[in-house]
């Protein structure tokens, strides 16, 4: 389980992420909302541990910055960040050795093969197309098969096909039992089955809701979001307006 404690980060006098909280159940897929600037990579990138924040993170009960709750992290970024000089046979070969994995052949072969990168294992990171190097990306994140999967932005770039068979690949993670975190501000890309989502905007959380209480109101995902983010931004002119 990640537990996520009153964390807010600040960068200098503006505050990315303000006092947010939410727990991820294990085995559940938690879609996190919102539009650019809500929020949302700040507060993955602080579960990760590329940041420092005040409040709390914790993978089952223990700090998210200690090697031990890293074991069970893993993360695909929004961008990804390549290396020129290694071939895509040689990414996944670094990642393995990195995380120290045993028996990872046939997971590889496996993943370049779904991902339609078998036939450019010898391509190095700078001769590959951008919906390549978005592929090789998943690719490098899947491979060491963590019990917690945050993916950012994940569906960028890809083509059609790549978009198909990762949401199958996040399906069947899920029906493994992964604890999965997707981010997104395209939300027509998270039509797959998922048991929660939290919505952000101006840095704080303003939803944070289950499935079956969205279907139970006859809502879409979309009219969700919009309720929340456009009314929110309603309520903000109203106020401005007041105070005139």
């Amino acid at each position: 389980m990640l537990e996520v404690k009153n964390v807010t980060k600040r960068y200098g006098k503006n505050i990315a992420c303000n006092d947010v909280s939410f727990t991820l159940e294990p085995g559940t897929l938690t879609v996190l909302l919102g539009p650019n600037g809500a929020g949302k990579s700040t507060i993955i990138k602080s579960i990760i541990g590329f940041l420092k924040f005040e409040g709390s993170i914790t993978v089952n009960g223990v700090n998210n910055k200690t090697p031990e709750a890293r074991k069970y992290l893993g993360y695909i970024p929004e961008l990804p960040s390549l290396y020129p000089n290694l071939t895509v046979i040689e990414h996944m070969e670094f990642i393995a050795r990195a995380y120290k994995l045993t028996d990872y052949k046939d997971r590889i072969d496996m993943l370049l093969t779904r991902f339609e990168l078998d036939d450019k294992r010898k391509k190095f990171g700078d001769e590959l197309s951008k919906g390549m190097q978005q592929k090789l990306n998943l690719c490098l994140g899947l491979l060491p098969d963590p019990d917690i999967l945050l993916l950012d932005e994940p569906m960028l770039g890809l083509d059609p096909h790549a978009i198909k068979e990762l949401k199958n690949y996040i399906e069947e993670l899920r029906q493994a039992g992964k604890t999965m975190f997707i981010s997104t501000h395209i939300i027509d890309s998270v039509d797959m089955l998922w048991d929660r989502t939290i919505i952000m905007q101006g840095g704080q959380i303003r939803a944070n809701v289950a499935r079956d209480e969205i279907e139970g109101s006859g809502k879409s995902l979309e009219d969700l979001f919009f309720e929340v983010t456009e009314g929110i931004e309603k309520e903000a002119v109203s106020s401005s307006g007041d105070e005139a």
